[in-house]
Parts: structure tokens; sequence; C-alpha cells
């Protein structure tokens, strides 16, 4: 199974990438908030945890393998949780999934049915077993979900860069978007993220920057 794929964006539709990995070029379904993120990126080298699935009728003999694609590892396992419940889907999930996963495992845990209704695919009957099946299971995703997606959507491409590699790394999404933010206040001239990332690792070092 491909766990992570890194490489250069070469096109990016309204619920698919693709991306070019040397030679090869993988078609990778997205969810709508990933969309939005990776506009403006096409060119870019970008790093995406994914998943796999067979799209297609067991036994028909036509299953079609299909590659789903997210910022970080973390929202992969919320995307295994929210299709758990029963009436979602993959494909009615990615649909779905029009606001930051934060603020959505957020309005779950808070039983915030107004939230959830905004979700294409989501009404008010859906947005109730939602929240049933899945409050008190999420809390590890809601963590910051206001500050954190209000920071990162005010990333210029080499913050947001920057962030996808650090996640991709290891690091925690919360202090990788204050991180960030503290090498760029200090330095605004660096403008690729090849120069953020090292700047980035000085500060949790301790190291003067």
């Amino acid at each position: 199974m491909i766990a992570t794929i890194v490489g250069k964006l070469v096109k990016l539709d309204a619920d698919i990438a693709l991306v070019q990995v040397g030679a090869l070029g993988y078609e990778v379904m997205l969810p709508s908030y990933c969309v939005d993120v990776l506009s403006g990126r096409i060119g870019s080298q970008i790093s995406l945890c994914t998943m796999e699935y067979y799209e297609g009728t067991p036994g028909g003999g036509n299953m079609v393998p299909r590659m789903v694609g997210f910022l970080n590892a973390g929202e992969r396992d919320f995307f295994k949780k929210y299709t758990s419940v029963k009436g979602i889907g993959i494909k009615k999930g990615l649909r779905s999934l029009s606001l930051p996963i934060a603020t959505i495992a957020a309005a779950i845990e808070d039983g915030d049915n107004k939230t959830l209704m905004m979700l294409p695919s989501v009404g008010k009957r859906m947005a109730q077993q939602i929240i049933a099946e899945l409050k008190g299971k999420l809390q590890a995703f809601a963590v910051g979900a206001e500050a954190g997606a209000d920071t990162q959507a005010k990333f210029k491409p080499c913050q947001a860069e920057a962030l996808e590699i650090l996640i991709a790394w290891g690091e925690k999404r919360t202090e990788a978007i204050e991180l960030i933010q503290l090498a760029a206040e200090r330095h605004p001239d660096v403008d690729s993220a090849e120069a953020l990332v090292p700047l980035v690792y000085r500060l949790k070092q301790g190291v003067e920057v």
C-alpha cells in the first residue's frame, strides 16, 4: 500500500490532483478543503499522506484501484473514522469535507448540527448520525481548530509547503504552525520552503535565528 506520495503537482481539478513522481504520474482523489489549500501550487513539490481503496462491485470483475490524498497522517486517520459512520462512503465523505478537518472534528465534539449541515451532502439526519457515532472520539483532531485553521489560511505558498514537509517528517501541526510563523516574522525575506524549514528546526532546538 502507498502511504505517502511526494512529487510535483502537475494538475489540480475540483476533486483530483495529478502528482508527478519521477516518470510516473499518480491521480489522487482529494477532499475539497485539500483542493483549496493546494490551489496556486501547480508546479510545486507537495507531500500527501494517502490511502487506497477499490471502487466497483465485488465479484463484478471490474474493481478499479483508487488513491485518496490528505495533507497529513492525522487527517487521513480522521477520514477513516469519519467514513465508518453508516451512510458515509469514500466518495460522499470526500465531497462533504469542505471545511478544515479540525473545524469538523470540533463541531462533532460540540454536537454542533448547524456547522455539520453546512457540509455538502450532509443534512440534519446525517449530522445527527455523525454526532451520535463519533462524539467523544475526535478530541485529538479538534485541538486548535480555530487558531490553526485561521493562521494556516494566511500562509504564503512557501510557508504552506514548509508546513507539509514538517508534518510529513513527524512534527505536530500546531507546533509547526507556530514555529513557521515565528521564523517568518524574524526572516520576512525568506521565500522558499527549503530555506524556511532549517530555520524552523533551529528555533525548535533553541538556536537564535
